[in-house]
């Protein structure tokens, strides 16, 4: 029997069944990755088993059943979602078959999924950067309207794009099973000073141990000013609903969704604009203003290399950074 050489005083506790361990682990590796994430990895798990019920195949993943899977699904579906659908077989079949990460970066299973992008990878429809003409648009369009919906709309538009933040830190999903309470921002956190505005953001897709961060929007003098129609959008909510924990919600008192947002956007502009476009947009304005990449990825909140394949995926950025790099460069040689 192994004994620990440090003496300490251990608290009482009571023995749990293994029926009862077997059952808290079950809900701890349901909640490794958000739930959005987990609905996404049960599709692409029932895509797997409906391949391998259809051809007669062991449930049990192997490097020759992943590469066959993988040119099935190539010949439905965009290649460049198998990578996310066998993300998704590995998470959920990993407690049950523990190698399937290692079939999963097989030469076979790689090599199979590169040549399936060769013969069948179709470019990528990217959604366009939002713009502060676009803003100024939206602005100009609301700038005498007294309806809550509308506030509600333009300060959720201009945070969100100054902000680099992602629509979905800003409304909840469509589909109720998805929606998380703890990633709510609450009026709470909110804290308006002359210069600036911010709030507490619980909780985001890189945030696993949902640790937060302060938002903070400064102040502009400009037609487009963030803290101008957040001001207005804050007192007509406090009027309305002056004892809701929400920082957003709409004249029904409830937290708005995405399609509430998107609905509106959409009628503004064509569907080369999308939710994304707030953040993308907000990356770019930062670029063309000279700001150094670690700082609008510190900004954004992007993990390291989501940052990276973020900017490698996105030529207006790539051209923003160049070129607001360099005029940031003349201005300072000029004083």
């Amino acid at each position: 029997m192994i004994h620990s050489g440090v003496k300490s005083r251990q608290p009482h506790r009571v023995a749990w069944s293994r029926e009862r361990l077997v059952h808290e682990r079950s809900i701890a590796l349901g909640q490794a990755i958000d739930t959005s994430t987990w609905h996404s990895y049960g599709s692409a798990l029932n895509s797997y088993l409906n391949f391998v019920r259809l051809h007669d195949f062991p449930v049990e993943p192997t490097a020759d059943t992943l590469s066959l899977f993988t040119v099935y699904m190539c010949a439905h579906i965009k290649p460049s979602s198998i990578a996310s659908y066998l993300s998704g077989i590995c998470q959920q079949l990993e407690p049950y078959f523990p190698n399937v990460r290692e079939f999963r970066k097989s030469a076979l299973v790689s090599r199979t999924l590169t040549g399936c992008h060769r013969l069948r990878a179709v470019p990528t429809n990217r959604k366009r950067a939002l713009t502060i003409d676009d803003l100024n648009c939206v602005v100009a369009h609301y700038s005498l309207s007294i309806d809550h919906d509308d506030r509600l709309f333009v300060a959720q538009l201009l945070t969100g794009f100054f902000a680099l933040m992602r629509l979905g830190e800003l409304t909840y999903p469509d589909n109720p099973q998805l929606r998380d309470d703890r990633k709510l921002i609450k009026i709470s956190t909110v804290k308006v000073s002359n210069d600036d505005y911010r709030f507490f953001l619980p909780g985001h897709k890189a945030d696993k141990f949902f640790e937060g961060n302060t938002i903070v929007i400064h102040r502009q003098n400009t037609t487009h000013d963030p803290f101008k129609q957040f001001a207005s959008y804050l007192l007509s909510r406090q009027i309305l609903f002056p004892l809701s924990r929400e920082l957003w919600l709409t004249s029904s008192g409830r937290v708005p969704t995405r399609s509430f947002f998107i609905n509106r956007l959409k009628k503004f502009f064509d569907s080369s604009v999308a939710g994304q476009s707030m953040r993308a947009g907000g990356a770019t304005h930062l670029a063309e203003q000279g700001v150094a990449p670690s700082i609008i990825q510190a900004i954004g909140r992007w993990a390291s290399s989501a940052f990276q394949i973020y900017i490698r995926k996105s030529p207006v950025l790539i051209q923003a950074l160049l070129f607001g790099r360099n005029t940031h460069r003349d201005r300072f040689s000029h004083h």
